[in-house]
């Protein structure tokens, strides 16, 4: 691509590259002359072109977040807190725990009020598209503690699939955690996004959920945040979600 096709005006690539967490500036010098940046599917080998805020860029196949100002939040919810940024039954919302943020956030999916764990809150709509979106497909971990003990063939149902009033769900892993007596705690990973959904899946194996707490989205793990506490996601955290939810970027193929 040569500079007669380049903007008048924009950030310099290998910028947008280090903004993004791809490396330092002289690292992403190095990834373009290597060929592995592209912008709107044209390989870029040339520095200092410039690109504009609308142009997509890609590093390995992935697509990288645009925006300087980006925020990405993860929030383990309590239990007993909507899914919403404000309740007009006075119930606990998601707001509380962001109201010293000077962005505006807004939550990336939901989970049910009973319902506690991983939970996203960002500026950049972009990113919220592409984790909300049922075709892009983030993997979501859960834990939950039901009635004991579990036989082996609750786990072979649950992954070929179980039949739902709006339709079948299958989970992509089923695994029992611990037993104790007539109480036990299963971990169950799926890419459904449906209402309940989990809940659903586990009353029609006969295992009603008592609590439940989502543990992962796509590669971010709750682990040691406690509930109700927050932290802000970092850029190699952002990208590894974009990279995730994109359809278009390869699996086999690591950022960095």
């Amino acid at each position: 691509m040569t500079s007669s096709t380049e903007p008048p005006s924009g950030e310099r690539l290998q910028k947008v590259l280090a903004q993004a967490g791809v490396g330092s500036r002289r690292k992403c010098e190095e990834f373009i002359a290597a060929g592995r940046v592209a912008v709107n599917g044209a390989v870029v080998t040339e520095q200092g072109m410039r690109v504009a805020p609308e142009d997509e860029v890609r590093f390995d196949g992935s697509l990288l977040p645009r925006r300087a100002d980006l925020v990405v939040v993860m929030l383990n919810k309590p239990v007993g807190v909507v899914s919403a940024m404000s309740d007009d039954r006075g119930r606990p919302t998601l707001a509380e725990f962001v109201a010293d943020r000077p962005e505006r956030l807004f939550h990336v999916g939901r989970l049910d009020v009973d319902t506690s764990g991983l939970l996203l809150l960002t500026n950049d709509g972009d990113l919220a598209h592409l984790l909300a979106h049922p075709r892009h497909a983030v993997s979501k971990t859960y834990r939950a503690t039901v009635p004991g003990p579990v036989p082996k063939e609750v786990g072979r149902r649950l992954r070929a699939g179980v039949e739902l009033a709006d339709g079948p769900a299958r989970a992509d892993a089923f695994r029992v955690v611990s037993e104790h007596g007539n109480r036990a705690i299963v971990e169950l990973t799926l890419h459904e996004g449906r209402n309940r959904i989990v809940r659903r899946m586990l009353d029609a194996v006969g295992h009603p959920v008592q609590e439940l707490v989502r543990t992962r989205l796509g590669p971010l793990r709750l682990a040691g945040l406690a509930p109700g506490q927050t932290v802000e996601l970092g850029p190699q955290q952002v990208l590894a979600l974009y990279a995730e939810a994109d359809p278009a970027s390869p699996d086999d193929r690591p950022l960095g």
